[in-house]
């Protein structure tokens, strides 16, 4: 790739000629169009990404709240479809289910094991990387799209993206796949290809919902700007995409709809038990209160995101959920409810977000770094090394082909990308992404696109007579100071780092600058003409060589850093060191049950064991093993087992699920025995110790003064924990904090 574009303009792409079943080439041979090293080259970066994205996969663990729900759709496909979050079907997860079904099949083929659950996101990585070249081969070229392909695989955020368990895996990848082919109805005016990409679009809505739509201004104004056909035509075409997009997208929603509520499960993240509540109200305008969107009358089970809300003891706030579970639903204090209400409140006090809640940046923009987060030590070591080129890139393509024809390929494909960076800076700066760096993988695909398609362009000026030859050398110049920067950052991370990048950066200009003015000097030959001098072709491809390694070096030692045990990422998405500042990382470490972290081994502890053995000789019949207080109690019973346990409140501990007439019901009837409360806050739920106004919170002290605590003698608690897997827990927490109650009927 090198050699040619040292010698060499901008690749076209062109379509190939069709090969007889018996001429097929190897898979490892380019096609027709292609220069020869493209398919090995392009085999190579997907074999990297590969190993990046799988290294340890046999150490996985389990998300504890969205490998519940997996556990859960492997028993039925009711559970399936729905997103159950527990086996009995009584509630879903707070998000769509669409990204689970790829884990949920994966694990009725494969058996459910941890490594089982994050193979799906490693297919959905390399899937990524390839149909990314692909895009970009469309509309810059082999080269471009190969650059592209490379910088995204060295993305940091991007190896930690797919190591993951979350959304975000399978919504990179339909959008990309959305964006593909977005580009080639663009190109060839094809309304079938139009319309597969509102079909993808619509698929990464079932993903991670309303954050889909963030790019439709991006693929229509694509569509809109360059397809080959009249105005009309073209606003038609764009009619009908959109109305199959929205039909996709709202399909799930659509079918929970008309499903009667006694024959589904309830939906968390609602007040109603309605789909549109969670995906609205709980899912979106939660996340933008910093900007002044009120989910108050949505139906939603929280109006503002990450107010304080008080610990067992009612005296200190407690960590975010979703700092601890990965999820991003961080709870604020919620309105009383009369028991057994359903309906969403008139209106929801507002909370100031304090203590640990607003350091973790739950409560919207302002409180996660506001508009300058994606230029910060959590989100730019991240994702961020190729701002500068991008940018650069961007601008220049736009100006450099702003006399272009309308359909120029090359100026559609900045526009789309610019377009879609543009607007997930906006969304990303104004709502509340707390530390999930792996929301920012959407960025990261718009970054390599632009970089890849832009080396290009300004290397093609470059080799030109033309005054545009500055791009290229300020291209090299800014994202070199820049990774510079990034990497000074952290002085204890790879100390070489800085310095490695800055002589690659200068040799870089030094033998560009060198071929540059021996081109200059050499009047009678053009520019990159083959017949110039050897050495000459060896300085130019020499100073080519550098500066792509300048740009990748950096980014490739921080994603490589999950080779190793100690910078293996986390269920964040990070990978490299921690951006946590060290007065924070001193502070002691709060005791967590470690059935209630954000990851897990899915083996119960020696507690847990022991009262699984004392539930199941004394059920009776009952239609749940137990109720529990949370979802985080709920969790492991259901990962290790599949038994049916009744989660109370859902995943903020907020949802009327049950209601007090409902668990009334459910103990009167049989179906539930034993009652299983947590005296300690766990991640990812409402507090267990104080009223909140909750029905989760109703039914506590109704268990608590109307059923008989069970000794915990009787079930073996407190035995010494010798089947922990979880390091970060000290002590079996579940011994000293957990409380059994028998339930009787009352009538």
């Amino acid at each position: 790739m090198v050699r040619l574009m040292a010698t060499d303009t901008l690749t076209e792409p062109r379509t190939p000629d069709p090969l007889s079943p018996h001429l097929r080439r190897a898979p490892w041979k380019s096609p027709d169009g292609q220069p020869g090293y493209a398919r090995p080259v392009l085999l190579g970066i997907a074999g990297v990404a590969a190993v990046l994205f799988a290294w340890r996969i046999n150490h996985s663990q389990y998300h504890g709240f969205y490998a519940g729900a997996v556990r859960s759709m492997t028993e039925s496909w009711k559970a399936f479809f729905f997103g159950s979050f527990d086996p009995a079907n009584t509630i879903t997860l707070d998000k769509l289910p669409g990204f689970l079904w790829p884990q949920a099949l994966a694990a009725r083929l494969l058996g459910f094991h941890p490594w089982v659950l994050t193979l799906p996101q490693v297919a959905e990585g390399v899937l990524t990387v390839l149909v990314l070249f692909r895009t970009v081969r469309r509309w810059a070229g082999v080269d471009a799209g190969l650059l592209a392909a490379a910088a995204f695989s060295l993305t940091p955020v991007t190896v930690g993206l797919f190591r993951t368990s979350v959304e975000d895996p399978a919504f990179t990848l339909l959008l990309v796949l959305a964006a593909d082919a977005a580009l080639r109805a663009a190109l060839s005016a094809r309304l079938r290809s139009l319309l597969l990409c509102a079909v993808w679009l619509g698929l990464a809505f079932q993903a991670k919902m309303l954050e889909a739509w963030t790019v439709l201004p991006a693929l229509a104004a694509v569509y809109l700007l360059a397809a080959p056909v009249s105005l009309w035509r073209r606003l038609g075409h764009l009619v009908l995409a959109g109305l199959l997009a929205l039909a996709v997208s709202v399909s799930w929603m659509a079918v929970v709809t008309a499903v009667p509520a006694g024959h589904r499960p309830f939906v968390d993240g609602s007040t109603d038990n309605s789909a549109i509540s969670m995906v609205v109200g709980y899912n979106f305008l939660n996340r933008f209160s910093a900007v002044g969107l009120n989910a108050a009358d949505t139906g939603s089970v929280v109006a503002v995101r990450g107010g304080p809300r008080p610990s067992a003891t009612g005296t200190s706030p407690t960590a975010s959920p979703s700092s601890a579970a990965g999820t991003g639903s961080a709870p604020a204090t919620a309105p009383a409810r009369p028991a057994g209400t359903t309906s969403a409140p008139a209106t929801a006090p507002t909370a100031t977000p304090t203590g640990a809640a607003a350091a973790t940046g739950t409560n919207g923009g302002s409180q996660d770094g506001g508009w300058t987060k994606m230029f910060g030590r959590q989100f730019a070591p991240q994702t961020g090394w190729f701002y500068p080129w991008a940018a650069l890139a961007l601008l220049c393509g736009l100006l450099w082909r702003r006399r272009e024809p309308r359909t120029d390929a090359l100026r559609s494909g900045m526009v789309l990308w610019g377009t879609w960076l543009g607007l997930f800076f906006l969304v990303f700066s104004a709502g509340s992404v707390g530390r999930h760096s792996y929301y920012m993988g959407v960025v990261a695909v718009a970054l390599a696109a632009l970089s890849g398609a832009g080396a290009v362009l300004m290397w093609r000026e470059f080799r030109s007579e033309s005054r545009r030859a500055w791009a290229l050398p300020a291209a090299i110049t800014g994202t070199v100071l820049w990774h510079v920067f990034l990497a000074t950052r952290f002085p204890d991370f790879l100390p070489w780092l800085a310095t490695t990048v800055l002589s690659l950066g200068g040799l870089a200009l030094g033998l560009l600058g060198l071929a540059r003015l021996g081109e200059v000097a050499d009047q009678p030959g053009q520019p990159g003409h083959p017949d110039r001098p050897a050495g000459h072709r060896l300085v130019l491809a020499g100073g080519l060589a550098a500066a792509i390694a300048a740009g990748l070096v950096a980014p490739g030692a921080w994603a490589s850093s999950v080779l190793t045990a100690k910078h293996g990422g986390s269920s964040m998405g990070a990978v490299g060191p921690s951006d946590t500042p060290p007065a924070a990382a001193e502070q002691p470490r709060r005791r967590v049950d470690s059935s209630t972290s954000g990851n897990s081994t899915g083996r119960l502890t020696a507690s847990q064991q022991a009262l699984l053995g004392y539930l199941r000789a004394h059920r009776n019949g009952s239609a749940y093993l137990f109720a529990a207080s949370s979802w985080g109690g709920a969790s492991p019973f259901i990962l290790a087992t599949g038994e049916k346990v009744l989660p109370m409140g859902g995943f903020t501990g907020l949802a009327p699920s049950p209601t007090m007439p409902e668990f009334r019901r459910l103990v009167d009837t049989g179906a539930v025995r034993y009652v299983l409360l947590g005296n300690s806050l766990t991640p990812g739920s409402a507090p267990t110790g104080g009223p909140d106004g909750s029905a989760a919170s109703q039914i506590r002290s109704w268990v608590r003064s109307s059923c008989a605590e069970v000794p915990a003698g009787e079930y073996g608690v407190g035995a010494p924990s010798t089947a922990l897997g979880d390091s970060r827990t000290l002590d079996d927490d579940f011994a000293t904090q957990q409380r059994l109650y028998a339930c009787a009927p009352t009538r």
